[in-house]
């Protein structure tokens, strides 16, 4: 599938923070279909049991691309929102130093609520996660207090990813 463009990386979320010395650093696509995919790996300090790593960062990637799902669909960072609720569920358990996939798309949007389905696989297209993801729309400036539109989200690297396989 072809790639649209890059999103935006910001300095220290754990997921996409390139600042963030125990984040993921994952980069995510806007890709042809208005989805977002993200191509990363967990590394061993986001792990819980030996060699599985811990369903809250699993979580938290499908929370991740469920806002990225939304600026997929929108061609950028246009609305913020908070998560209201994410229904996660573990289908086989997720390695670190493995290659990975993600991949969210929008399939709600109301005035003032969207919603995301989003899941994680390995490169070969096994599901090992999912989640119905929604999120309250909320300005820019009513986040955290001290939030400013591309402040955090200030890394635009460009890269010769143009197209991703999908085998999902």
């Amino acid at each position: 599938m072809k790639v649209e463009k890059r999103q935006r990386n910001s300095r220290m979320c754990i997921m996409c923070g390139l600042d963030n010395p125990y984040g993921v650093r994952a980069p995510f696509y806007t890709m042809e279909d208005k989805s977002v995919v993200t191509l990363f790996q967990y590394s061993k300090e986001h792990q819980s049991y030996p060699n599985t790593v811990h369903g809250g960062l699993i979580t938290a990637m499908l929370d991740e691309m469920g806002l990225r799902g939304m600026w997929a669909e929108e061609g950028g960072e246009i609305t913020y929102g908070v998560t209201t609720s994410l229904q996660t569920k573990f289908r086989k358990p997720v390695p670190f130093d493995t290659p990975l996939v993600g991949r969210g798309q929008l399939y709600m949007n109301t005035g003032h609520f969207f919603g995301v389905h989003s899941s994680l696989y390995l490169a070969d297209g096994t599901l090992l996660a999912e989640a119905d993801v929604k999120y309250m729309k909320v300005p820019v400036d009513k986040l955290g207090g001290t939030a400013v539109e591309h402040a955090e989200m200030c890394y635009l690297i460009q890269d010769d990813v143009k197209e991703i396989q999908l085998y999902l």
